[in-house]
């Protein structure tokens, strides 16, 4: 959107994780106010029309109409847990919580170098955005201690990845499916 630019390009205005997303992996979207962006999205013109603000729970009148239904329905993984990351962001503050995105993306660049066989990239981004941190540090930590998996092809390696991720996904209760988009209408 014209005239709209932002400093911190992986944390959206409304409390999307930009780093982690599949759209700025793939080079498709430099991340909120990073570059065209979505010239329609309602909520960077309202920014504008706010002075600027550089994200939505700043506004005082967040959260607004424009949220209602924001989260529904949709099959965009980074919307699944935005309310989360949110609060997350204001309680730990905005550093801390950029810090720990970094640390997701680079658990997430590991994994998708060392362990995609090609078709794990959703998996892997899924469950890097939705689990704690904790989880997958001790994800990496026992694909890191089990050395004969450097040996093993792309698919062995793969799967064992894919295996430990759904396991901590299981003792948390996240689902790593992506919920399919509800009909409108």
């Amino acid at each position: 959107m014209k005239g709209f630019t932002r400093a911190e390009t992986r944390f959206s205005l409304c409390g999307l994780n930009c780093a982690l997303c599949s759209m700025q992996l793939g080079g498709y979207c430099p991340g909120c106010g990073g570059g065209a962006g979505n010239q329609s999205c309602a909520i960077a013109k309202c920014s504008l029309e706010h002075g600027g603000i550089q994200f939505c729970w700043e506004c005082p009148e967040y959260p607004c109409s424009r949220y209602e239904g924001f989260d529904d329905g949709d099959s965009f993984v980074p919307h699944r847990s935005r309310k989360q990351d949110i609060a997350s962001a204001r309680d730990l503050g905005l550093e801390v919580y950029l810090a720990q995105l970094e640390e997701k993306r680079t658990i997430l660049d590991a994994l998708l170098a060392d362990y995609n066989d090609g078709r794990r990239k959703t998996l892997f981004t899924t469950a890097v955005y939705l689990l704690p941190m904790e989880d997958l540090r001790a994800v990496m930590t026992a694909l890191n201690s089990q050395p004969e998996l450097a040996g093993q092809p792309i698919k062995e390696r793969a799967v064992a990845a894919a295996e430990l991720l759904r396991e901590a996904a299981d003792r948390q209760g996240i689902s790593l499916k992506l919920n399919k988009k509800s009909k409108k209408g």
